[in-house]
């Protein structure tokens, strides 16, 4: 069959699943979820072998070590499927919920019922886990998905999607609820993008010249976020010792991740103290800094005088840009500023125990989260107990931040009526 062909039958077979799915009982969609946990679970050897055959081709083509690393799975990993899997069973199931209620002077009741989006299509690279990531949230949300993995995973998507169809048919539930496209071509993507008929988002996740790609070409609405360029402000009033741990957090932890600190901001008055510590503390981890002239005599012999376009690059390695702000009086107003022009909406972080700045930071801040003493890690579905997460969106319509079961729905309105008739 012609590609366009077997494409355009997917999202036909999809839109026609969803439909099924949307009102199937929560305990089939909750059996199928429980079903595939135990599937992972007993199938560790099939998909180990299946991510070596991606690997060993991966490393074959010279794929540098960070993507491979995403690319690689685990028992471990495995093991963190399958927890998932439980985990977003368990949650409350949010479809048919009428969220609110008001009686109109006529008589009517108005209501918003939480109602799936219908089928969501994404595409992914390099990580295998987001396959089991992205159907169990879509099962539990009530939405088809079709998902277009990259071609350097295709045997690691492909077995786990054999494991999803086997848990969709022990819950009685159409295998087209959850469908991977078989194809390596890169055309698969583009005629994706042209299937509005059948196809209600999209969701890219992987690097920006990918999201780019698919936003242009998608004749349907997007839910993106094209970089992490994630800063932390510490303030004169934080603890120092703390301020260290969270920023050697976000930064080292997994710097090649959206989440991963990009750059940082410190007080003057705690500039003398502060930044010597983090020299030490993450330069001995390896990290390069990116150094303003205040900051540069503090960091260490990692650190290099900064050049124009460091603010405000995503490095995704281990590089960090660091500012000592100008002002002593108004260095919140200062970093507020800096983010505006530098971020990317997707996570920002102060360090300070003066809660008037604490409060002023989280709210002026435009990111997807804005947290005080904490590491910018946390933007992350299952660190902030939404089980898993499809993606983070930092386009506001319609979700804003990680999006779990919740964030794949919508509302409608619904009307309850005593024969009343418009006047």
């Amino acid at each position: 069959m012609p590609l366009a062909e077997q494409i355009t039958a997917m999202g036909r077979a999809a839109r026609e699943a969803s439909r099924i799915l949307g009102v199937a009982l929560p305990e089939a969609r909750n059996r199928a979820l429980l079903t595939l946990a135990d599937l992972l679970e007993s199938h560790v050897t099939e998909i180990l072998a299946a991510n070596k055959m991606d690997t060993d081709a991966a490393e074959r083509a010279g794929m540098d070590a960070p993507r491979l690393a995403r690319l690689r799975v685990t028992p471990a990993v495995i093991a963190e499927m399958a927890l998932a899997c439980r985990e977003v069973a368990a949650q409350h199931d949010p479809l048919g919920a009428l969220e609110t209620q008001w009686r109109r002077p006529n008589g009517l009741l108005v209501g918003k019922m939480r109602v799936p989006l219908g089928v969501v299509a994404m595409v992914f690279e390099s990580r295998p886990n987001v396959t089991i990531e992205a159907s169990i949230l879509c099962l539990k949300s009530g939405n088809a998905a079709i998902l277009r993995g990259g071609s350097e995973a295709l045997h690691s998507n492909l077995c786990l999607a054999g494991l999803v169809r086997d848990a969709l048919a022990e819950a009685g539930l159409p295998a087209a609820c959850v469908q991977v496209v078989p194809v390596p071509e890169r055309e698969a993507v583009n005629l994706l993008c042209s299937l509005d008929e059948y196809i209600d988002v999209m969701i890219p996740r992987g690097g920006e010249p990918l999201i780019r790609a698919v936003t242009e070409a998608a004749a349907m609405p997007v839910l993106k976020h094209y970089k992490g360029v994630c800063h932390a402000f510490i303030d004169s009033d934080a603890d120092l010792e703390a301020a260290v741990e969270i920023v050697f957090n976000s930064k080292v932890q997994r710097p090649s991740a959206c989440n991963a600190l990009e750059c940082l901001l410190v007080h003057s008055d705690v500039a003398r103290e502060f930044l010597p510590k983090v020299a030490a503390r993450l330069g001995a981890a390896g990290v390069e800094f990116r150094a303003c002239e205040k900051s540069l005599p503090f960091l260490g012999p990692t650190a290099k005088a900064l050049a124009e376009g460091d603010f405000g690059t995503e490095f995704l390695d281990l590089i960090l840009a660091v500012k000592v702000l100008e002002s002593r009086e108004h260095a919140l107003d200062e970093a507020l500023a800096h983010i505006a022009q530098y971020g990317s909406n997707h996570t920002e972080i102060i360090c300070t125990n003066n809660h008037k700045h604490a409060m002023r930071f989280m709210q002026a801040a435009d990111a997807s989260m804005v947290a005080t003493n904490a590491s910018t890690r946390f933007n992350d579905g299952g660190q902030l107990g939404l089980g898993a997460e499809i993606g983070i969106s930092t386009s506001k319509l319609h979700a804003y931040g990680p999006m779990g079961v919740k964030e794949l729905t919508t509302t409608k309105f619904v009307v309850f009526g005593e024969g009343q008739v418009r006047g």
